[in-house]
């Protein structure tokens, strides 16, 4: 029989039995459907998602087994990670891509239902946590996270963004329990919260942060770079899906290093893509998934990641959420290494370069970097109505933000950009004669 591999959307709600994870097989027993959990708009998760079906890369593969089955692919689209965990311990999914925080949960529950998972892969990471945000309303006061005690904060509860939260209430002296008044949201949910004036904070996970700061909807608190804690998303399989179908999760793993170099060497067209997909505004996408972004992807799981993971048990523990996480156990890139072959070892070893300014000029198809945000402002200043967008690193934590929305401190002949108002004020009251200015004065100071 001639092969082929079909692409078929699922709703996420009511799913068909004939939907389900594992073989649908057809009367001679040549059918095998293989169905994928992913987040559409949790961008770090595109190579093993949004992006890598819209690229078409896995069912290609699957063609190429030549085994003599038809393969048909179903794409489930969830907002969180927690129902992707649902369904692969029902055994109606096969393989799944989440945070960090949800992939220990997915871990946890598997163990416990006796559906083992596996981390198999990495999507997308940031090696300092800037992948998390807290925000605030644009017209908030609120300047620092000390001043979050006794306020009520949206955040997913188990999530990564979560995690963020937890730890960074505790290095500002605030207890996370009793401290704050914690709203367990969804992110969309907890956006309209922050519009509401019903939550005084939002922490959250990509795109939510970049995304209502883009709108003008929020504005940065916190970045969650300033933990310097690795953060990451990856991609877990069912431990029986691996061990009865290693051939297809080859392919999967094969698809998304496809998939990751796609996007390394065609970033604004990968942003262009996903963008198209989710609705999510193309700059916003590439303010974390761009050249310069916030997040660096390679499936390589790297042992900073899951050191980083064996750390985030204990948040998780104290909320309840799972007992204790053999990490180890569920780390498994026997498959990744296999699939990249002689290629794991580079990847493994390679690190994210540093963060450098760039701006995506309209109707381009390739972004300009500058060495440093005075040249960035230099040319925003000479091209205001040519500029799609223009993105700026942290001077302290390298974190990639929209230039405009960036906090400016001048200090001297230096212009500095900040993500969040507490690590500019920091900043300055170290160096004499700095100041904060606006993003206006900045351009005129350049011009």
């Amino acid at each position: 029989m001639k092969r082929t591999a079909v692409a078929a959307s699922a709703a996420v709600l009511l799913l068909p039995l004939s939907a389900c994870g594992g073989d649908a097989e057809a009367g001679d027993g040549s059918t095998v459907t293989v169905t994928v959990g992913y987040q559409s708009k949790t961008i770090n998760t595109v190579t093993a998602g949004t992006l890598l079906r819209s690229l078409g890369y896995f069912e290609k593969q699957l063609n190429s087994l030549d085994d003599g089955r038809t393969y048909k692919v179903v794409w489930q689209d969830y907002a969180t990670g927690a129902p992707i965990t649902a369904q692969m311990t029902a055994g109606k999914i096969d393989i799944g891509s989440m945070g960090d925080f949800p992939l220990l949960i997915n871990a946890a529950r598997g163990r416990q239902l006796d559906r083992p998972t596996r981390l198999v892969s990495v999507t997308g990471y940031n090696l300092r946590g800037g992948l998390n945000t807290i925000v605030t309303a644009p017209d908030s006061e609120l300047t620092s996270l000390e001043e979050l005690k006794g306020r009520k904060v949206s955040t997913s509860v188990g999530s990564a963004a979560d995690g963020t939260l937890v730890r960074a209430l505790r290095r500002a002296g605030i207890d996370p329990n009793d401290g704050v008044e914690k709203l367990n949201q969804q992110p969309a949910v907890g956006a309209s919260a922050l519009a509401a004036g019903s939550a005084d904070a939002l922490s959250q996970f990509v795109a939510w942060p970049g995304l209502l700061a883009y709108q003008g909807k929020a504005k940065a608190l916190y970045d969650g770079a300033q933990l310097n804690l690795p953060t990451f998303h990856g991609v877990t399989a069912r431990e029986d899906f691996a061990e009865d179908r290693p051939a297809v999760l080859d392919a999967f793993l094969k698809a998304q290093a496809q998939a990751t170099d796609y996007l390394n060497d065609r970033p604004v067209d990968a942003a262009e893509k996903v963008a198209e997909a989710t609705g999510l505004p193309a700059e916003v996408v590439y303010l974390y998934n761009g050249a310069q972004g916030i997040s660096t992807f390679d499936p390589a799981v790297k042992p900073q990641l899951v050191a980083a993971l064996k750390k985030d048990v204990s948040i998780l523990k104290a909320a309840k959420l799972t007992g204790d996480v053999d990490v180890d156990a569920f780390v498994d890139d026997q498959y990744v290494k296999k699939a990249l072959g002689a290629s794991y070892g580079k990847r493994l070893a390679s690190a994210p370069p540093a963060a450098a300014s760039e701006a995506w000029p309209k109707g381009a198809k390739q972004t300009k970097s500058f060495a440093s945000p005075a040249q960035l402002l230099r040319y925003v200043a000479a091209h205001s109505n040519s500029v799609r967008a223009a993105y700026v690193p942290d001077a302290t934590t390298g974190t990639l933000w929209f230039a405009d929305k960036a906090v400016w401190v001048a200090d001297g002949d230096k212009l500095l950009p900040f993500v969040a108002p507490a690590t500019a004020q920091a900043y300055v009251d170290r160096h004499d004669g700095a100041r904060v200015i606006s993003y206006a004065d900045a351009l005129e100071r350049v011009a």
